[in-house]
């Protein structure tokens, strides 16, 4: 990621003839992660199974009743999915206030402590999620469409499953250079 311009480098807003001049940057994907892609073709999806019941409710006055399940379901698999993107670029929820005034060691600890733990509560509830699923079996369907709900459970499954390998790469990615975002919070805007 390139270093953000500073003020003077940036063009100016507002031109000499007093109107507002801002161009975008130009948007490049390239560097999008394949989960994020996943992600979205389950937004969009859902976003077409709200329209269709948006459309059939309101302009067909004929509600079609599967649509409010497999909406719920498709939001899951977004959120699960879309998690996977917050881990890959570690910007989860964190305090690091603490970390300013701790002694350079104990940072580094804590901050290897959290990677270590949060690993493996993503690979607990891979263990969790599937052993649900296999109790549940194939006999828990859903309520309006006859599918078996391990279907949800296991996008469930397949997203906890890439947080924690995505988990496993951000700490030992935090290792080799030896200090995290926690320890260091303006490093991983300018870090790969």
């Amino acid at each position: 990621m390139s270093q953000p311009a500073s003020i003077d480098e940036m063009a100016p807003v507002m031109g000499a003839d007093g109107e507002f001049h801002a161009q975008d940057e130009a948007v490049d994907l390239s560097g999008t992660p394949w989960e994020g892609w996943v992600a979205l073709t389950f937004f969009w999806v859902l976003g077409g199974v709200v329209f269709y019941q948006f459309f059939t409710r309101y302009v067909l006055n004929d509600s079609a009743a599967w649509t409010e399940e497999i909406a719920r379901y498709l939001l899951i698999a977004v959120v699960f999915i879309g998690a996977t993107l917050g881990v890959i670029k570690n910007n989860h929820i964190q305090v690091d206030f603490f970390y300013r005034y701790m002694p350079q060691r104990m940072g580094r600890t804590m901050a290897l402590a959290v990677d270590v733990l949060r690993t493996a509560f993503l690979a607990a509830a891979v263990v969790l999620t599937l052993m649900m699923m296999l109790k549940l079996g194939s006999n828990s369907r859903m309520t309006m469409v006859d599918l078996p709900m391990n279907w949800v459970y296991g996008t469930c499954l397949l997203g906890f499953a890439m947080m924690a390998v995505r988990s496993a790469q951000v700490a030992r990615r935090h290792w080799q250079r030896g200090y995290s975002v926690l320890e260091r919070p303006m490093t991983e805007m300018t870090d790969p």
